[in-house]
C-alpha cells in the first residue's frame, strides 16, 4: 500500500529536481481524506463535492474526478474548469455569493446545480424561469462556528446565505413563481472540531424542510476540522456519518420520502496532502531574536498573516541538528512572518523548510506582490512526481497588461 505521506527524502529530490519554492501534493493522501468521507457516510445516501476554491489546478480536479466526487464551485469560471476537466454538469454544483444574474443564468445555460442564496437573486431567477429549472436555496442559520472570525459563514453579521429568519419571505417568491426548490443549504464556517454543531445546524434544516414538499437533498456544506499543530486532531468524520445518517433516517421517514445529505469538502480533502518546500535564505541575528529569512512569502502562503493559522514547519537538510528557537519571515518587503519562536533543528543558510498542510488555500491565495514570481507545483502520483504548473517567469508578470507609454 502506498505511504499517504511524503518523507524528507522524496520532498528534497522534488525540490532538486523542480527548484524551490515548490508546493508539492500527494495524490494518495486525498484518496485516504476521501475515503474517510465515504466510509463515515456508507449508511445514508451521501454525496460530496469537492470544493475546488481550496485548490484548483485541472489536474486536482480531475484526480478528484477519478475518484468518484463532485464539484462545488463559487465562481462561472471554476464551473468551467469542471467541465475541461471531464465533470459531468450534474455532478456540479454552483455555490456563489454576491453574484449577479447574468452568471447564474450561464451556469443555468451550462446544466448544473444551482445554489442561490439570495432573495433578490431568487426573485429574478424566478420571474425569468418560473419552475422549470430546479434551484437549492442557501440558507444562514445564525450559528457562529469555525476556528476565525474571518471563516465563520453562518452568523448573524455574515454576507453569506439567506437568513433563516426571512422563510416566509421565501415561501411567498416560491410559491408566487411556482419556483421547484429541491434542496436546501447550509455552511457554518471552518474548522469546525465539535460534530454537534452540524447536528444544531441539521435540526434547524429538519424545521425549515416542513416549509418544501418537493426537495431531494439537504447539503450541509463542510468545515471539517484537520490538524495543524501536534495534538491536534480532525473531525470525528465517522461519529458525524453515523448521527447524521440515523437522523436523516428518521426525518425521512416522517418527510415521506428519502432525503440525500450533500457535503462540499475542500480543504479536508487537500490540506494535509500539500507540502511548500523553502530555502533558508540568510539567518539574521538582531537583538530581539533569530530570523531564518526563507525565498518565498506571504505571496506564497498568506495564511499566517491573513487568518493567524499555524503550520508546522520542518527543517529537512539538517533533521539531526540541534534544535534552536527561531522566527520565520519570507522575503516581501512587509512584515510576512511565517512563525514566531518556533522550535527547529539548527537552520543554516541553503537548507530546505517544509511548511506541512500547505495544500489549501496556499498556492490557490498566491499572487505576484512584489513582482515575485509563483512557484511550480507538482503532484506525486503512486511514487512519481509530475510537474504539474510551471514556475513563473518574467514574462508572465507582463502578460495581460498593455504597453502604451
Amino acid at each position: 500500500m502506498t505511504p499517504s505521506r511524503l518523507d524528507r527524502e522524496q520532498l528534497i529530490d522534488i525540490a532538486r529536481e523542480f527548484g524551490t519554492p515548490v508546493y508539492i501534493y500527494h495524490a494518495e493522501k486525498i484518496k485516504e481524506q476521501y475515503a474517510k468521507l465515504t466510509s463515515a457516510f456508507s449508511n445514508c445516501t451521501s454525496r460530496f463535492f469537492y470544493a475546488c476554491k481550496a485548490l484548483t489546478n485541472i489536474n486536482i480536479i480531475r484526480y478528484m474526478r477519478s475518484l468518484g466526487a463532485g464539484l462545488d464551485c463559487v465562481s462561472i469560471n471554476e464551473v468551467k474548469l469542471g467541465l475541461k476537466a471531464g465533470f459531468e454538469p450534474s455532478n456540479i454544483l454552483f455555490t456563489p455569493n454576491c453574484v449577479d444574474l447574468a452568471e447564474i443564468i450561464a451556469a443555468k445555460e451550462l446544466g448544473v446545480h444551482l445554489n442561490i442564496d439570495n432573495i433578490s437573486i431568487l426573485e429574478q431567477f424566478g420571474n425569468k424561469f418560473g419552475g422549470s429549472y430546479p434551484v437549492c436555496i442557501r440558507l444562514n442559520p445564525h450559528i457562529m462556528a469555525g476556528g476565525n472570525y474571518k471563516i465563520s459563514t453562518g452568523h448573524v453579521d455574515s454576507k453569506f446565505g439567506i437568513s433563516i429568519h426571512q422563510i416566509r419571505h421565501i415561501e411567498r417568491i416560491v410559491k408566487t413563481f411556482k419556483i421547484h426548490v429541491n434542496g436546501l443549504h447550509m455552511h457554518t464556517g471552518s474548522e469546525i472540531k465539535d460534530v454537534n454543531v452540524f447536528l444544531q445546524g441539521l435540526e434547524v434544516m429538519f424545521e425549515l424542510v416542513r416549509h418544501f414538499d418537493r426537495l431531494e437533498f439537504i447539503d450541509l456544506g463542510s468545515g471539517f476540522k484537520v490538524p495543524y499543530q501536534e495534538g491536534d486532531t480532525e473531525t470525528d468524520v465517522e461519529a458525524l456519518g453515523q448521527k447524521v445518517c440515523a437522523a436523516f433516517s428518521a426525518f425521512s421517514k416522517e418527510y415521506g420520502k428519502p432525503l440525500e445529505v450533500w457535503f462540499e469538502p475542500g480543504k479536508f480533502l487537500v490540506s494535509e496532502c500539500g507540502y511548500l518546500v523553502v530555502k533558508a535564505n540568510v539567518i539574521k541575528q538582531t537583538t530581539a531574536t533569530v530570523f531564518v529569512g526563507v525565498n518565498s512569502g506571504f505571496n506564497h502562503l498568506i495564511r499566517p498573516m491573513f487568518y493567524d493559522s499555524f503550520h508546522r514547519i520542518e527543517n529537512i537538510s539538517n533533521p539531526g541538528g540541534a534544535e534552536r528557537i527561531y522566527t520565520v519571515v519570507g522575503n516581501i518587503c512587509e512584515t510576512d512572518t511565517f512563525a514566531w519562536d518556533r522550535k527547529l533543528n539548527e537552520v543554516r543558510e541553503g537548507d530546505l523548510l517544509v511548511f506541512y498542510n500547505a495544500g489549501a488555500y496556499g498556492f490557490e491565495m498566491s499572487s505576484n506582490f512584489n513582482s515575485r514570481l509563483k512557484p511550480a507545483e507538482v503532484l506525486v502520483v503512486e511514487g512519481e512526481a509530475h510537474l504539474i504548473r510551471k514556475r513563473d517567469v518574467f514574462e508572465d508578470l507582463l502578460r495581460g497588461q498593455v504597453e502604451v507609454l
